[in-house]
Order: structure tokens, then C-alpha cells, then sequence
């Protein structure tokens, strides 16, 4: 987690290539093996949100990893610098293209489609009567909804009328 947050942080004062600082990101995936050390790492990365358009870039392969964590960094990287008006509608697309059997991919998936309805509700109710997500993805992430504190009660009503049945 230290190195993690070296790689993060360390950048922020310092004036140091994108480049360089996405080979730093590149060496240090393997070595991620759990959600906290994940979720922790991807939120000190601050880089991402000063230039969007080359972390997008550099984060697309990453979606067809089959190493379980470094398919979460990517979706926890969307979750954390990406849910705004620019991409919103890119998100989508994404997350259903995400195919993993890992649960701590399919709960990062859910996470980041609860936190696209906490800021846009209209568009990602449209995305879920349309989405390609799993039964398990898709449930999890209505879940998610109906926990956040964001969302009025007639609204959480609603959401869990959209639960898959199995």
C-alpha cells in the first residue's frame, strides 16, 4: 500500500512525466492482491483527473485483463475520477463490456453503477433497463443504490421494483 501511495501522491509535487508515471502504475498492478490496497491506491492518483483523456487511454487494455485486481483498478479508476458530465455516457459501454468471475471486479462494477445513479439518476435508470450486466452485477448494484444515503426513500422503492429475478 506504501508503494501505492509513493506512486500517488509522490506526484503530486513533483513534475513528473505521465508517461513515467503510468510505467510506476504498470509495475505496480501485480502487486496488488486485495480491495484496499486497490481502492486506496486508485484514489491517490490524482493525475487522472489533470489529464482525463490520457489515463481513458491508458486504462482501455486494462478492461481485458484477466488478472482479477487489475481489472478492478481500472473500474475503481472510472468509479474515482470519471463519473462527470464528459463521461458519463462512455462508463456505460464499459461496464458491460467488463466479463469477470471475480467478485471483487462484479462489486466494483456495482459500486461504480450505484455511484453513475447517485450523480445521474435519468441516465444511468436508462442504462439499467437496457445493460448487459450479470444477474449478480446488476442486483448488487441496485443494492448499492438503495443503501446510499443520496437517495429519497419513494426513489429506493423504485429501484428494488427493478430487481432481477433469478
Amino acid at each position: 500500500m506504501l508503494k501505492g501511495f509513493l506512486i500517488g501522491y509522490g506526484h503530486e509535487t513533483a513534475s513528473v512525466p505521465l508517461p513515467r508515471i503510468m510505467d510506476e502504475i504498470t509495475l505496480f498492478l501485480p502487486w496488488i492482491d486485495n480491495w484496499s490496497v486497490c481502492d486506496s491506491f486508485c484514489i491517490t492518483l490524482k493525475a487522472a483527473g489533470t489529464d482525463q483523456e490520457a489515463f481513458w487511454d491508458y486504462l482501455q487494455p486494462l478492461f481485458q485483463s484477466e488478472e482479477e485486481f487489475t481489472l478492478r483498478f481500472a473500474v475503481v479508476m472510472l468509479l474515482d475520477h470519471y463519473i462527470n458530465d464528459a463521461y458519463i455516457h462512455r462508463l456505460y459501454p464499459v461496464f458491460d463490456s467488463v466479463c469477470h468471475p471475480g467478485y471483487y471486479v462484479k462489486m466494483a462494477v456495482a459500486w461504480a453503477v450505484s455511484m453513475c445513479y447517485v450523480r445521474f439518476p435519468c441516465e444511468t435508470e436508462r442504462y439499467l433497463a437496457s445493460c448487459q450486466l450479470d444477474d449478480f452485477t446488476y442486483n448488487k448494484a441496485l443494492q448499492k443504490i438503495t443503501e446510499s444515503r443520496c437517495v429519497d426513500a419513494e426513489t429506493k422503492k423504485h429501484i428494488r421494483e427493478l430487481k432481477r429475478r433469478t
